[in-house]
């Protein structure tokens, strides 16, 4: 019976309560009470851990890449805050691009760092209980991946943190930065800045993992193609299709 009713409780979660879907849920019910393809609690857990590793496999890998970042308008990592009106003030001085070679580097660091992503969430994902996984699949279109955000976001900034530094520094970032905020804070009667880059690049590299992983976990609820073990296509898919 605990099995039937979580079943259930998937099957209108992803497809709601249209007529079709009420039809389907009727073959569902059927094949539950014979005990021969319902979906059991287990089964309906691996599906959700498998979308997830899913997800963060595909998430991680765009980030990663080059250009992952820096040709990605959604994550692109962009001059802190407290610096905008520094480079638009340096801009407008004819010095873009320094500017402009500071942003590259920043996206750099923040690929790179991606790397060191997917052991951190898998460890999450493994770590999932049932009414972890329950709760996820009774959430929003992005309840997998704010799960994944309240288990990893500090043992990600703990982990990435090193790795943006040392590639700040590889790429010339840190020095870029320090010349156009040293040439800001030289202009007469400007307020001085120096906003903490290191954890400014650290968190907005997670931001971006996060908003990846957010896409490739609607793709999955949504889109049967995005659905690549059987697993998936079993516990995702209409009863009987």
């Amino acid at each position: 019976m605990k099995h039937k009713i979580v079943a259930i409780f998937l099957f209108i979660t992803l497809f709601g309560t249209s007529s079709q879907a009420q039809f389907d849920l009727g073959k569902m019910l059927k094949k539950s009470k014979g005990n021969s393809t319902g979906l059991g609690e287990n089964e309906i857990v691996q599906g959700l851990k498998e979308a997830l590793n899913v997800g963060i496999s595909n998430g991680s890998a765009e980030a990663s890449k080059v250009d992952g970042f820096f040709k990605n308008e959604l994550i692109k990592i962009a001059v802190p805050p407290e610096a905008q009106k520094v480079a638009e003030t340096l801009r407008k001085m004819g010095l873009g691009d320094q500017v402009d070679k500071f942003t590259l580097s920043l996206n750099r660091a923040a690929e790179d760092a991606a790397k060191k992503s997917k052991p951190i969430f898998v460890k999450a994902i493994t770590s999932m209980t049932v009414p972890d996984a329950l709760g996820v699949l009774k959430g929003q279109d992005d309840a997998a991946t704010q799960y994944l955000k309240k288990s990893t976001n500090d043992e990600l900034f703990k982990t990435f943190f090193p790795v943006v530094d040392s590639t700040l520094n590889l790429n010339k970032a840190t020095e870029y930065y320090t010349d156009i905020v040293n040439t800001y804070n030289q202009i007469p009667l400007v307020k001085k800045v120096n906003p903490n880059l290191k954890e400014y690049a650290t968190q907005k590299t997670i931001d971006g993992l996060y908003t990846l992983i957010a896409q490739e976990e609607k793709k999955i609820r949504e889109n049967p193609g995005a659905r690549v073990t059987e697993l998936l296509k079993k516990v995702f898919s209409k009863a009987g299709n």
